[in-house]
């Protein structure tokens, strides 16, 4: 292939990852809107054992080969995994359930402040990681003066936090769970292949919401179309296909397209939201909203050691 012929396919490589993650990212913000529709049908928890069920179920098809002969280290760094991300997603679905997928949305989305916070934790950073920077934390200040216009209703006076209800702290204890997740995924990926870390993280997820299930009150499941093409786009798109694509096209794509392509989910989230449940957000929660953006495009193209960024995707509800 000649320099010309080679930088054609390049592109054409460049132009289908942009595509591709743009179509993922859009896919997790409209899973908000459709998970809260879902909702109405059946009770947070006993959705997610199943959407997280089927997931697992279609990548241990998929990923059989590569999940043959696991090693100790293998499961404990999966089980790792699995827990924190079925604590973020029982966390978080339970909140949709008493918020705006708007709000929960782009609270979820503090994942990438919060866990540059963590690392700054004694034994939580990565070796060779470098230490919280200024944007670090400025972006954190942001993200938290969004929070607070976001929930807060005018004239609260001196009590900024008094309108974070329940469905909002359960979300933010979610975003804390995903940044956990996260932080233990770097530890795990140059130990364990992606396809198996991806089948043994799932399926431990699942685990944790079978155990935790009775926490949720009694379960309710009422199989409507609504609930079952839900399951199908949680499952299939936002969880089996989505972060195979993402691991793909991050390969291909700068750090700064990346991350601004990832700072969409919780724009995308709003405008589902406001699309089909007519969810509007007031110039007050407009502002936070769009502080809460900032401090994330800050936190998202911060350096983490030298020469590169990392890169930290927002899963959608």
């Amino acid at each position: 292939m000649n320099g010309t012929g080679a930088m054609n396919a390049l592109r054409s490589r460049t132009l289908i990852a942009h595509l591709l993650l743009l179509g993922v990212v859009l896919v997790w913000g409209t899973t908000f809107s459709l998970v809260k529709a879902a909702l109405a049908e059946t009770t947070p928890l006993v959705f997610n054992l199943l959407r997280m069920m089927l997931a697992f179920a279609v990548l241990a098809a998929v990923n059989w080969p590569s999940v043959r002969g696991l090693t100790r280290s293998d499961v404990n760094l999966g089980a790792a995994a699995g827990l924190f991300l079925g604590l973020g997603y029982q966390l978080q679905t339970s909140g949709l359930n008493h918020t705006t997928a708007s709000k929960a949305a782009f609270i979820t989305g503090l994942v990438v402040v919060i866990v540059p916070l963590l690392s700054a934790l004694p034994g939580v950073a990565l070796p060779g990681t470098l230490k919280p920077s200024f944007d670090t934390y400025a972006g954190a200040l942001l993200a938290f003066a969004g929070l607070v216009l976001l929930t807060t209703p005018q004239g609260s006076g001196s009590a900024p936090l008094s309108g974070i209800g329940l469905g909002e702290w359960l979300c933010l204890g979610s975003a804390v769970a995903f940044a956990a997740h996260l932080l233990v995924l770097a530890r795990a990926a140059p130990r364990v292949s992606a396809r198996r870390l991806g089948t043994l993280q799932i399926g431990f997820a699942a685990l944790v919401m079978l155990i935790t299930l009775p926490l949720g009150g009694r379960p309710h499941f009422d199989g409507t179309p609504v609930v079952w093409i839900a399951l199908a786009v949680t499952a299939l798109l936002a969880t089996a296909a989505a972060f195979t694509i993402q691991s793909w096209a991050q390969q291909h794509l700068p750090a700064s397209h990346t991350a601004l392509i990832f700072t969409l989910e919780p724009v995308f989230a709003w405008l589902t939201s406001l699309l089909f449940f007519g969810e509007q957000l007031g110039r007050r929660a407009m502002l936070g909203a769009g502080l809460i953006l900032a401090g994330i495009l800050l936190a998202e193209l911060r350096p983490t050691s030298r020469g590169r960024s990392q890169l930290l995707p927002i899963a959608g509800a």
